[in-house]
C-alpha cells in the first residue's frame, strides 16, 4: 500500500471522527449543557487522534508539511459536505462548489513540483 494512500486513509477515517466530534453534537445534545457535549467531543476527538499522528507521521517522510495539510483539507471538505448534506439535513450549497474548486487549485500549486 502506497504511502500517499496509507496516509489520506488514516486522514479520511480520522476526519469521519473529527467532523462528528466537532459537529456532531448540534445535532443529537443540543438539549444538553455545554460542558457535556464538551467532555463527548472530547472523547469522540480522542479516536480522530489516534489516526491523524500515525497519518501525518506516514505521510511526512513522502508528502511536505505543505502538502500534508492541503491534503486534509480536501479530505475534510470530501467528508463534511455529505455529512452537512445528509447527517445535518443541510441544504446543498453552491458554496461547496466554489470551496472545492479553491481545494483543487491549491491541490494543483502545492503538488505540482
Amino acid at each position: 500500500m502506497s504511502i500517499l494512500f496509507q496516509t489520506s486513509l488514516l486522514l479520511f477515517l480520522s476526519n469521519l471522527f473529527m467532523t462528528f466530534a466537532w459537529y456532531g453534537h448540534l445535532r443529537n445534545l443540543h438539549h444538553r449543557a455545554w460542558y457535556v457535549a464538551a467532555l463527548l467531543s472530547w472523547g469522540i476527538a480522542l479516536f480522530e487522534y489516534l489516526l491523524q499522528v500515525p497519518a501525518n507521521r506516514i505521510g511526512y517522510g513522502s508528502l511536505s508539511l505543505g502538502q500534508l495539510k492541503v491534503l486534509q483539507e480536501v479530505i475534510t471538505l470530501s467528508v463534511f459536505v455529505p455529512f452537512s448534506l445528509y447527517y445535518m439535513q443541510q441544504p446543498l450549497k453552491l458554496d461547496y462548489l466554489w470551496a472545492g474548486l479553491c481545494l483543487l487549485g491549491a491541490v494543483y500549486f502545492i503538488f505540482r513540483s
